[in-house]
């Protein structure tokens, strides 16, 4: 009777999974929603393409609560659907969700939970992996978000694992992307999934975007901090340690300007960042590491001191374990990479104020590893692998690709 019982609900999943297809996707919507990432699955699938070798999709526009929604600017929508039309689609899009402070509704959660149960994708841009963590969709599962929101999900989210570095995270069923634009690429890795390279070319040519990009988002990261930390007593300490990062300390001159012991300041820092405090020490001082590389002539012995590491070794080995590249192929491929007139001068002096650079290029030379697109796919072959030391927050602290959470 057991078995029988188990074998029922499965089943009726199987029966109901077939009545959904891929190509009809169900884009949910919240009042507070920033429109620009919204529009982003309306328009890729939405608009009929045919034309250009694009195949159709059908598009469900779904309000996740009571209309109208209200949007970036005062704008309100009306959408043309409530949460039973997800029962209808086989992929389900939150494109964002309006706070990473505030808990989704709860019919719309469920309404996630059925449609995955049923066989549905479920597909989370930027803020919206919040939305699929609090539906559970994420649970020990990799997932990314935008760079400066990844500390607060895993926080909020221990069992997931976030990965901060990813443009996005295909895990079969359930797929996450970093911010705006990234969250282009997912959508355009869905119709590449779904009908083949030439049909996502067609499309990346019609929305005048390359059709698959290369690095992550570590070209993008900076020294933010989750907003919650603004007004704890330990803001003052992480400010001190972000203007001081040429200086040699560790952890224990932090835990001492807190009044601290270590094991205190351990856990209050990871409860507040996501982070354990000597990983987010050595992530500041290779992003400074990476900003002297690209706006100065220092050596890279030079940066090493500069950034805090007591040698150029210890620069060099954190540097390719989280950026996957060595600080002069980085500098090699940056420089390379620039345009011919924002290259420095002879006369320009290294001592000079840093000039500001538009966001950096990929830290790979020409024909190196494509991102990362799920966790399960085989690195790719390249000069450095694209999954070298990738951080990433598991539990609320970060660990190493490889290396267990509770290790």
């Amino acid at each position: 009777m057991s078995h029988d019982s188990t074998a029922a609900p499965e089943a009726a999943a199987r029966k109901l999974s077939g009545r959904r297809r891929k190509e009809i996707v169900a884009v949910l919507l919240f009042s507070g929603g920033p429109i620009f990432e919204s529009s982003i699955p309306l328009s890729v699938f939405g608009i009929d393409r045919q034309d250009a070798g694009v195949p159709r999709y059908r598009l469900l526009v779904c309000g996740g609560e009571e209309g109208p929604l209200r949007t970036t600017g005062g704008l309100e929508l009306s959408a043309p659907h409530g949460l039973e039309a997800i029962s209808r689609a086989g992929t389900v899009v939150v494109p964002a969700w309006r706070s990473i402070t505030s808990p989704p509704p709860e019919e719309a959660l469920d309404a996630l939970r059925r449609a995955h149960e049923e066989g549905a994708r479920i597909v989370g841009l930027c803020t919206g992996a919040f939305v699929l963590a609090a539906a559970g969709l994420l649970d020990g599962r990799p997932a990314t978000t935008h760079w400066m929101y990844a500390p607060t999900l895993a926080k909020r989210y221990p069992s997931v694992h976030v990965d901060p570095r990813e443009l996005f995270v295909d895990d079969g069923d359930v797929l996450t992307s970093a911010g705006t634009a990234a969250g282009i690429d997912l959508c355009l890795h869905i119709v590449r999934t779904d009908h083949g390279n030439e049909a996502a070319g067609a499309l990346a040519r019609r929305l005048v975007v390359p059709p698959r990009r290369s690095g992550g988002q570590e070209r993008y990261l900076d020294r933010s901090l989750p907003e919650e930390i603004g007004a704890d007593p330990l803001a003052e300490v992480v400010a001190w340690a972000l203007e001081h990062l040429h200086e040699q300390f560790d952890v224990e001159t932090l835990a001492a300007r807190a009044y601290m012991s270590r094991r205190t300041f351990d856990r209050r820092f990871r409860s507040l960042t996501g982070s354990a405090p000597l990983q987010w020490l050595i992530t500041q001082r290779v992003l400074q590491a990476q900003r002297l590389l690209e706006t100065s002539d220092y050596s890279v012995d030079e940066v090493a001191g500069r950034c805090g590491f007591r040698s150029p070794v210890a620069l060099r080995g954190h540097f390719r374990r989280q950026l996957g590249s060595s600080p002069a192929a980085y500098r090699a491929a940056y420089r390379a990479r620039r345009p011919q007139a924002d290259r420095p001068t002879d006369a320009e002096s290294p001592t000079g104020p840093a000039v500001q650079q538009a966001p950096p290029p990929s830290p790979y030379p020409e024909g190196g590893p494509v991102p990362l697109q799920t966790r399960r796919t085989p690195a790719p072959v390249g000069p450095a692998p694209s999954d070298n030391g990738r951080e990433l927050y598991v539990g609320g602290r970060a660990t190493l690709p490889g290396q267990r959470s509770g290790a």
